[in-house]
């Protein structure tokens, strides 16, 4: 191009941009509008807007309330000019400043207290940590690696619970606490105190709205302290010189993990995650077979929409502190090993129905690590049955366990009916087994089922529970099925008598007929710190129960059930007496829960609860002299 040319194109470029600019500098500033109407105008009526039509049968009918006039039929006006002022061109775009999507509320003036959690709140994952005006003004350094979507979540929770019971305490063998106490068991009345402290803190990265975390980390520590009075020397400590009083305290690590999500599989965020630490893990929906909060590696994750779940993973039991049952991080962890993969399936076989099968391998090595003795001076492990030797075992567990509806079962009889249901076969060996001398090969068997229907603001439940025993304690075959850690939730769950507490057997009280907390008939030192059994009574339970929502406050809870061993061969040998009868006797409690707020913010919890004796139990007990055993208990729950 010619220099003419091209310094006569840059001038006419020129003149284009001074053009522009002085147009838009002289555009001028909007027109303002009055915030109400000319004085002695009138506001507009569309007069040529037609009316609605007349309603008709079936029709909503809408009348201003407390009249009888007719039906309201108005045409709507139109829009104020001066209200409603159009866009101006040109005019600055006016927006309060508004710190990140999260602040809206407070942008506007909207102010809510930390104590506040059910509105927007800091403490409550509801507002990136990163713009939390506290964090940028005291620690702007934190803030600024927090960038840009970590969340943190706080939850308090204070548990405490009094509870009175009567169970059968064996007499001090070194000496009495009162004259001519020379039978088995003595008086058996206690009272428990327990305050627990629960706090659980995560940091949480990610937009989990539609999708996982892509990080969380969770800690939870747990404060107790416990304080127990009961009328025996030695029920309490091994040493009847400490009295019939003990108070103590523990600081435990109930979860301490790191979840990362390694992959979403789908468009619907279908995802794979793994899990790192002390974390819960329930193997099954009622919690027979093992639920715990171990050290452990998971990988987990979900298919089809959310239809398929699994879990893999590997999990070695802590060390329970002996009097609050809490984790004991301490101490070193246990040689009890567990591999668990579980398959759960929605809408399998039929819709509204969750199916689940499971396979778990469990291998315990605590023989060779010589004589465990708890807190209060007892021997845990092994137990105090037979010679004593430590004892190794590897058992495998095969299971299928369903939860859900049967509205949709062929030929549609059970449409109104719930069934939650587990069913499990043990297999596998033990090195020696203290009373029969010698190796065992553990094949024993686990079935529970519970129907339900809903009545208005009443559940009907029918519970029946199968746990297989042991024929013959001398013989290569051990055939009583026990758990790995249960905590089940069945029967009444903790307002059972039987499930809710530990009924002492022999060894002054060292091994309990079940575990507290168990329904299992497993004869173990604890379920805490006590290794499984395979040579037990096994157990038969048939029940009904009544959850009855009377308020939406407060509910009532009542059970009956029936208890019967399925073999007591076991039980005269370690009695050196004739096998009882089989019957346990009648298992009768009542509750009630009681929510003020209609939340679980607050939860007050009252139970009462009695076995009364069949003849089994009587022969074991000599409880015609005593009464039935009973437990009342008074929990409250405060959580924020």
């Amino acid at each position: 191009m010619p220099a003419n040319s091209r310094r006569l194109a840059n001038a006419i470029a020129g003149a284009m941009l001074l053009a522009a600019f002085g147009a838009r500098a002289q555009v001028p500033a909007p027109p303002t509008y009055p915030d109400k109407p000319p004085e002695g105008l009138k506001p507009q009526v569309n007069e040529d807007e037609p009316l609605p039509p007349e309603p008709k049968e079936g029709d909503i009918i809408q009348r201003r309330p407390g009249t009888g006039s007719e039906p309201l039929r108005f045409r709507p006006p139109p829009a104020e000019p001066w209200q409603l002022p159009g866009p101006t061109r040109g005019a600055p775009r006016e927006a309060p400043p508004v710190p990140d999507r999260w602040r809206i509320m407070q942008a506007l003036g909207f102010k809510f207290p930390g104590y506040d959690p059910y509105n927007q709140n800091v403490l409550k994952g509801d507002l990136p940590l990163w713009n939390d005006p506290w964090l940028k003004e005291n620690l702007p350094w934190v803030a600024e690696k927090l960038k840009p979507d970590w969340f943190f979540s706080l939850t308090a929770i204070s548990d405490s619970l009094v509870e009175l019971r009567r169970l059968p305490t064996p007499v001090a063998p070194q000496t009495s606490i009162r004259p001519n106490s020379v039978d088995i068991f003595g008086q058996g009345k206690q009272q428990v105190f327990v305050e627990t402290l629960i706090f659980e803190m995560a940091a949480i990265k990610g937009n989990t709205t539609f999708k996982p975390p892509d990080y969380e980390i969770r800690i939870t520590p747990a404060i107790q302290y416990n304080r127990a009075e009961v009328d025996e020397n030695r029920a309490l400590r091994i040493d009847p010189r400490q009295g019939t009083e003990r108070s103590d305290n523990h600081v435990g690590l109930q979860t301490a993990f790191v979840d990362v999500h390694l992959r979403n599989v789908s468009d619907r965020y279908d995802f794979d995650s793994i899990r790192v630490g002390i974390q819960p893990i329930t193997s099954d929906f009622r919690g027979f077979l093992l639920n715990d909060v171990p050290m452990g590696i998971r990988y987990f994750g979900i298919r089809d929409n959310n239809h398929v779940q699994f879990n893999v993973g590997w999990f070695r039991k802590m060390e329970k502190d002996t009097n609050s049952g809490l984790n004991d991080p301490w101490t070193r962890m246990r040689k009890d090993e567990t591999y668990l993969a579980n398959y759960y399936q929605q809408d399998f076989p039929f819709v509204g129905f969750t199916s689940q099968g499971l396979a778990a391998l469990n291998i315990n090595r605590e023989g060779t690590q010589g004589n465990y003795f708890n807190n209060n001076g007892f021997i845990e492990r092994p137990a105090a049955l037979g010679d004593e030797r430590g004892r190794n075992y590897t058992v495998g567990y095969l299971g299928y366990t369903g939860d859900g509806h049967l509205r949709n079962f062929p030929g549609g009889f059970l449409d109104r009916w719930n069934l939650s249901t587990s069913l499990y076969i043990a297999l596998g060996h033990e090195d020696h087994n203290s009373l029969a001398g010698q190796g065992q090969d553990i094949r024993a068997g686990f079935a529970a089922a519970e129907f339900s229907r809903d009545f208005s603001w009443m559940r009907l439940r029918l519970s029946a529970l199968y746990q297989s025993g042991d024929k013959d304690p001398y013989d290569h075959k051990a055939t009583g099925f026990d758990a790995i850690f249960e905590n089940p939730l069945f029967a009444g769950a903790d307002t059972s008598f039987w499930i809710r507490q530990s009924v002492p057997l022999i060894g002054g009280g060292g091994i309990a007929l079940s575990a507290r907390n168990g329904v299992l008939a497993s004869l173990r030192t604890s379920k805490e710190q006590g290794q499984s059994n395979f040579v037990n009574p096994g157990l038969m339970l048939l029940g009904v129960g009544v959850d009855a929502d009377v308020l939406p406050q407060l509910r009532l809870i009542g059970n009956v059930n029936y208890l019967r061993f399925q073999d007591t061969t076991v039980l005269g040998v370690l009695r050196n007496q004739k096998p009882p009868d089989r019957e346990i006797g009648w298992d009768v409690s009542g509750a009630v829960q009681y929510r003020p707020f209609m939340s679980q913010n607050v939860v007050l919890n009252a139970s009462a609860a009695a076995l009364y004796p069949g003849k089994g139990l009587k022969q074991l007990y000599d409880e015609d002299k005593r009464g039935p055993q009973y437990s009342i208990l008074f929990n409250l729950l405060l959580t924020y």
